[in-house]
């Protein structure tokens, strides 16, 4: 009967085992569903519609081949329009019955003439989500959201690629593939049991039967038979010993039972050693199993916290996300590191714009013959401490940043504002100052919802925009005297010191000279030209980056005297002349962010960051 156990406990150890094996090879079905998606008409671009990609749940792999440059990149449905609303493009776009379908979407013309594509390289624009370029074949892996689409494209001039396919992974977990095998292993250590029981029992019941045993001797009175066996043991002799290899004695007695204790040993180790080979198989069916063949208990996910910060009814998309913003402040600070090895004023101008734009022209004009001479500080691509996107579906679109130089604590950081001007159109810098030490921004949206801009004429802050430079201004010019004196708090009216201490160096050098008496020195600070930016904070507040001229006027006071630019290189690098018998003005642009508490509010204004530089220095006529 233990044998048909045991053949019982293989049979069903086979048939768990298979059924778990098969499960994970022939009845697995295949890992991916997918679909080509073709187009009848060649075009420069197309666009495949969020929806097409979602049509299945999971992670979407997007192949493409073609001839050359291929360019996959991702984009807010919306952005992705206007990017194309100048061009003729191919749409891929769901059906009624869910089937891929694509259309030729002509551009939108004010004429009845029709409309050129513009052969315009989608690879690196600032406009993109996410992208990949790569050289006859590309693959990107995505989960595009709600509100995002594709676009597959080469370099603008060629054909977009034709031979287009997306797939999407399909589930095949097998969860009880594992728990099979497991409970296959399990019942053949089972059987192997049962057959070592069963050839056990089977030797000992086919093994020789003893001889009966002798007749009994007659029976006496215990007492006879007690003194008789006294009597024998005191006439037998002692056994002798008997000689072992090693040469002591050994009774034979001792000897047999050791034999015997051998005997019996060897079939428990044989079991033991028989044992190994099922515990080995058991380990050979779970070898390189997977998560897959497991059973998953249902988790719930963990809530996450949320914040405060809600959007408002029909708040508009930030203009950049946190992964986008890092992409395109590492290009600005690539493209500003070769403008600068280079002096290159149009690169630089690729990426800057206004009084950024301003400050890097001069000092590029004066570096070339003054090597010594300073340029603005280099943008760092090391990481965003605060991101301040502009809410904003339209164009243009503004973003602020704060931004750390690395490791490195003794360089201030970076606070700036970039502009997008068109959906075709690379992010710029206009504003960039290095923060103060004691600075402390104001609370900001964050980056996933993004603010406003706030007018240059709002009425809602305590000074408006447009009018602060000209406030600060006259601070500097006229110090406690000024009306806007009080309007500003003491990280703002040390700086203004310090501007004030400077006139007052400069006007002691030239007295220290003896110059004095044969020219004449003035100063004038004026607001900038460039258009405030204004980014709202959470308290109805906002940070405000004006420009403020400051001016330097030197001119002889006798027809006989001239001036001199011997000792300031700068200045004759910029002028092209050693002299002047009518005199030089000087301009030097302050870039200053400052926060503005809202109207009605008992906070001042407070100085956030404050750079200075060369503008120009051009000679009296």
């Amino acid at each position: 009967m233990r044998f048909v156990w045991a053949v019982l406990a293989f049979v069903l150890a086979a048939v768990l085992i298979g059924t778990g094996i098969a499960q994970r090879t022939i009845f697995l079905g295949p890992k991916d569903v997918t679909a080509a998606l073709s187009v009848k008409a060649p075009q420069h671009y197309t666009m495949i519609d969020g929806a097409v990609l979602r049509v299945h749940p999971g992670e979407q792999t997007l192949v493409a081949h073609g001839d050359g440059q291929i360019v996959i990149a991702q984009a807010r449905t919306a952005d992705l329009e206007a990017w194309l609303s100048d061009s003729s493009y191919n749409r891929i776009s769901l059906a009624k019955d869910k089937t891929p379908q694509a259309k030729v979407v002509q551009p939108k013309t004010t004429s009845g003439d029709a409309a050129k594509t513009p052969d315009r390289n989608p690879a690196g624009s600032d406009l993109w989500l996410d992208s990949v370029t790569d050289k006859n074949a590309a693959i990107d892996r995505m989960q595009i959201p709600d509100g995002v689409s594709v676009l597959v494209a080469s370099d603008g001039k060629s054909d977009a690629p034709q031979d287009i396919a997306v797939s999407w992974p399909l589930d095949t977990a097998t969860p009880w593939a594992g728990p099979l095998m497991v409970a296959g292993g399990a019942f053949m250590l089972l059987g192997i049991v049962l057959y070592i029981l069963a050839i056990r029992h089977s030797r000992r019941g086919r093994g020789p039967r003893r001889k009966a045993p002798p007749p009994l001797p007659v029976t006496e009175p215990i007492d006879v038979v007690g003194r008789r066996a006294v009597e024998e043991e005191a006439s037998s002799p002692a056994p002798e010993p008997v000689e072992t290899p090693d040469g002591s004695g050994q009774n034979p007695a001792a000897a047999e039972r050791r034999a015997a204790e051998r005997r019996a040993s060897a079939p428990r180790r044989r079991r033991a050693l028989l044992l190994v080979p099922a515990v080995g198989v058991a380990a050979a069916l779970l070898s390189g199993c997977t998560p897959d063949i497991w059973p998953h208990p249902a988790v719930s996910p963990t809530p996450k916290p949320t914040t405060t910060q809600a959007a408002e009814v029909g708040q508009q998309a930030p203009a950049v996300t946190d992964a986008q913003a890092a992409r395109i402040l590492g290009s600005i600070s690539a493209t500003l590191a070769d403008a600068d090895k280079k002096l290159d004023t149009n690169l630089a101008g690729t990426r800057l714009d206004g009084p950024a734009l301003d400050a890097r022209k001069t000092a590029y004009a004066v570096r070339g013959s003054v090597g010594d001479f300073a340029l603005p500080a280099s943008i760092p691509a090391d990481k965003i401490k605060i991101l301040v996107p502009q809410a904003y579906d339209s164009w243009p679109r503004t973003v602020l940043m704060l931004v750390d130089h690395g490791a490195d604590q003794k360089v201030a950081p970076l606070i700036l504002t970039m502009t997008q001007k068109d959906p075709w159109s690379e992010y710029k810098i206009g504003y960039v100052a290095e923060m103060q030490a004691s600075a402390k921004l104001p609370d900001m949206a964050p980056a996933w919802l993004g603010a406003k801009l706030t007018p240059p004429d709002s009425p809602f802050l305590v000074a408006e925009p447009k009018k602060l430079g000209a406030d600060f201004a006259d601070v500097i010019d006229n110090g406690d005297k000024s009306s806007s004196y009080k309007l500003f708090d003491k990280t703002a009216l040390d700086f203004v010191k310090a501007v004030q201490d400077s006139r007052a160096s400069v006007q002691k050098a030239l007295k220290d000279a003896n110059a004095d008496s044969t020219s004449s020195l003035s100063f004038a600070a004026s607001a900038g030209t460039a258009v405030p930016v204004a980014m709202s904070s959470i308290d109805s507040g906002a940070i405000v980056s004006v420009t403020v001229q400051d001016s330097q006027t030197i001119k002889p006071t006798s027809a006989d005297a001239v001036i001199k630019l011997d000792k300031n290189p700068s200045a004759k690098a910029l002028t092209g002349v050693d002299s002047s018998a009518k005199g030089f003005v000087s301009v030097y642009g302050v870039q200053l962010f400052f926060s503005v508490p809202a109207q009605g509010s008992n906070a001042k204004i407070t100085l956030l960051a404050a750079s200075q530089q060369l503008l120009s220095v051009t000679e009296i006529k």
